[in-house]
């Protein structure tokens, strides 16, 4: 048996005011990065790659109908990508999921020379990196 790694992330969960709303951009994101859906319920999903899931639920125990990534808490979530075009193609394609490219003046290089990234915000205020694995040269 395949056991994971001692301290490697079990899962994250994510409240989220509108549920569709949330499956139509982090939904989307998420079974583009190779997540498959791992369980389903009236108020919530979760997806499942390797041995990590993430799960979206929309809780009546919301204090707030927005996140605020400035707010103690999550800021974001960064995700691998294969490389710098895959990093493009997601840019793109995520515009029609909800997205907006965050720090465009930036982009791609907005954490820095070296790290080849796109930092995406969604309408309910997630933000999301994208980080290519091979950045170009």
């Amino acid at each position: 048996m395949n056991r994971p790694t001692h301290g490697a992330l079990h899962h994250v969960e994510i409240w989220v005011p509108d549920l569709d709303r949330a499956l139509v951009s982090l939904g989307w994101l998420l079974k583009t990065l190779g997540y498959t859906v791992f369980q389903s319920w009236d108020t919530g999903r979760s997806w499942l790659l390797g041995p990590t899931y993430v799960v979206l639920e929309q809780s009546p125990a919301l204090t707030a109908d927005r996140h605020d990534r400035r707010r103690p808490g999550l800021n974001h979530l960064a995700f691998h990508v294969e490389d710098a075009a895959a990093v493009e193609k997601l840019v793109i394609e995520a515009a029609q999921h909800g997205w907006s490219l965050m720090f465009p003046v930036l982009h791609p290089h907005a954490g820095g020379d070296q790290h080849y990234a796109a930092y995406l915000e969604n309408d309910d205020g997630f933000e999301i990196e994208l980080v290519a694995i091979n950045s170009p040269e």
